[in-house]
């Protein structure tokens, strides 16, 4: 299926080098009423293994226990079933961990914010071209991520993002990804007004399945970008309502579509 320019209405297939972007007949994918962005993958990356390392040393400075992340599915998941996975691949019963889950979880937050420095994150393209789009046509913007909240909003903030956005949905209470976008829904619903009615439209924008699972899970509209480690073609399999190789492939067919929208307007006028 050639990638085509011609409609937003059209399935555009990936071509090695070329932008790619996929949008649902019908779906608008700017007029949304608010907005909940994934962090990895996503809004940035991360050179750096602060946030990965935290992991094992948390748990071994505060249970004396080893594991290893190794053999767990990390993109997607939250923190909190990321060391649910970590535990059981070592072998330790849960009776050994979990009565000790709240202490893992500061030593988290610590260990990330002591390592502020050795952050080496950047964005992803056209992630803030995107925010100021949005905001500027008057959507609610958040966070719904796997991270832990402090952890979250520190990498937002280390990368010049942090005032796009008024609220999130964190791992903290939630190791099941959908609960977590279910709670952050909720939070949009509140700061709009319509309450836990649906009457608000709210999309998630991720870059694993996950994301999309998640989103489908909650009755949520999703836009899934090929930033992280899942190509345009896998995540497209999924059939989420936008896939775009990246969020400047997506402003830039944006641009384009209604470039010649005004030109047949022009012609026909």
């Amino acid at each position: 299926m050639p990638k085509t320019n011609e409609t937003a209405g059209v399935l555009a297939a990936s071509t090695p080098g070329l932008e790619s972007v996929a949008i649902r007949d019908g779906f608008v994918w700017d007029a949304q009423n608010a907005y909940l962005f994934d962090i990895d993958g996503t809004l940035l990356r991360s050179r750096d293994r602060t946030h990965f390392n935290a992991f094992a040393s948390s748990v071994l400075d505060v249970t004396g226990l080893k594991i290893s992340l190794t053999g767990v599915v990390l993109h997607g998941g939250t923190d909190t079933a990321i060391l649910r996975e970590a535990f059981a691949l070592a072998g330790i019963p849960d009776a050994a961990w979990e009565p000790h889950l709240p202490e893992i979880l500061e030593a988290m937050r610590q260990t990330v914010e002591a390592g502020r420095g050795n952050l080496d994150m950047w964005t992803m393209p056209g992630v803030e071209e995107t925010l100021r789009h949005l905001a500027g046509r008057g959507a609610l913007l958040g966070l719904a991520t796997g991270n832990l909240e402090k952890i979250g909003w520190t990498k937002v903030e280390e990368v010049g993002l942090r005032q796009w956005f008024s609220f999130g949905g964190f791992s903290d209470r939630f190791e099941v990804r959908s609960e977590m976008i279910a709670d952050a829904a909720m939070q949009a619903r509140d700061l709009l007004g319509t309450g836990r009615s649906a009457a608000a439209s709210i999309c998630v924008v991720g870059d694993t399945p996950r994301d999309i699972e998640a989103a489908r899970a909650n009755h949520l509209a999703v836009i899934a970008v090929a930033t992280g480690n899942y190509s345009f073609e896998e995540l497209a399999e999924l059939e989420p309502d936008v896939c775009a190789s990246s969020l400047t492939a997506l402003l830039n067919e944006t641009a384009t579509v209604a470039a010649a929208t005004a030109g047949n307007g022009a012609v026909h006028s």
